[in-house]
């Protein structure tokens, strides 16, 4: 095993207490995990806060089997010990995806999924960019294969996903509309670079779509909300359109009317990242090398920054994306 400098035996991290609100993420001493063949350690600068972290806290998504239990499916800092075959990797500034324990000051990563951050590039908002990137890219690239020229529709505008959906498809010259939960969060979005931005509070997104597309509809829809959005989507899609469901926060069960989906030839799918296994994450991380990350050694991709927290005030992070006021990422450092 090749080692950088000396690694302590312990470290801090924020465990869950009970599952509960954003007081039940307390600063406890771990001990620094060890990387098993094909995996990295990384000292973490800091680490990206998702929803994901959100509902395991409420105890509505227990980490897959071997994951850590410290939540944080994201982090960025430099590799300090690797096992044999990877351990040409020490001494690197990396971001990474993680099945979890981001919330730390050492993380143990898969070597496939660690990203190299340029030396120009901000170690703190790279932390901020796997789990969305890779989200997004699988998602609406690979699953709706959205090419130069369409129109997607991604609700949660202005959330991680969101945020970095807009980045993407301005990047790829594909028209993006959004939805946003106040006028205050569309212009926000449209000054992020979003072509449309629609409140879904006080428009009905559907005629609006409608309306932007000039009747056609849009070629795929990003999805996080479920329940009765989902018939709605379905409605504001063209002729072989693609809808993607990433997450269910507005219910897991939806009615739609099959003779539309049969007559517009539409395609209905869905997919979860974290529990997918290391050698499929290891290929995403393959091409967005080969895609995308030249546009982030350009400085051209960058994630949208909410506010920055010190790893032992996880709490308060958790409680600013609870009020739901953030735009963009919120990351803690260490």
């Amino acid at each position: 095993m090749g080692f950088e400098s000396a690694v302590p035996d312990e470290m801090m991290a924020i465990g869950i207490s009970a599952p509960g609100g954003p007081e039940a993420l307390v600063p406890e001493r771990r001990p620094v995990p060890l990387p098993m063949e094909g995996e990295v350690l990384i000292r973490v600068a800091a680490a990206g806060v998702n929803r994901p972290d959100v509902l395991q806290r409420m105890g509505k998504y227990p980490p897959p089997p071997g994951a850590p239990d410290i939540p944080g499916l994201e982090v960025s800092g430099t590799i300090v010990a690797a096992a044999s075959q990877s351990g040409a990797l020490v001494g690197q500034r990396v971001c990474a995806l993680l099945p979890g324990g981001g919330y730390a000051e050492y993380a143990v990563a898969p070597a496939g999924q660690c990203l190299p951050v340029p030396d120009s590039y901000d170690i703190v908002e790279a932390a901020a960019l796997p789990e969305t990137l890779f989200t997004v890219w699988t998602n609406l690239f690979e699953r709706a294969y959205v090419v130069e020229g369409d129109t997607v529709l991604v609700h949660g505008g202005t959330s991680g996903i969101g945020t970095m959906a807009i980045t993407l498809c301005r990047l790829f010259d594909i028209t993006i509309i959004v939805t946003c939960g106040s006028d205050e969060k569309c212009e926000q979005a449209r000054q992020w670079g979003a072509h449309h931005a629609i409140n879904y509070r006080t428009q009905d997104f559907v005629a609006e779509v409608r309306r932007i597309t000039g009747g056609e509809g849009c070629q795929a829809v990003l999805d996080m909300v479920g329940g009765d959005y989902v018939p709605r989507n379905i409605e504001c899609l063209a002729e072989d359109g693609r809808h993607v469901s990433i997450a269910v926060l507005g219910g897991a069960k939806s009615t739609v009317f099959l003779p539309t989906i049969m007559s517009k030839r539409l395609t209905l799918t869905g997919s979860t990242l974290r529990s997918r296994p290391v050698s499929f994450k290891t290929l995403v991380a393959e091409e967005l090398m080969r895609v995308v990350w030249p546009m982030v050694e350009e400085g051209r991709l960058r994630p949208a920054m909410d506010q920055r927290f010190p790893l032992v005030e996880a709490a308060k992070a958790h409680a600013r994306m609870d009020a739901g006021e953030h735009f963009g990422k919120i990351v803690l450092t260490v």
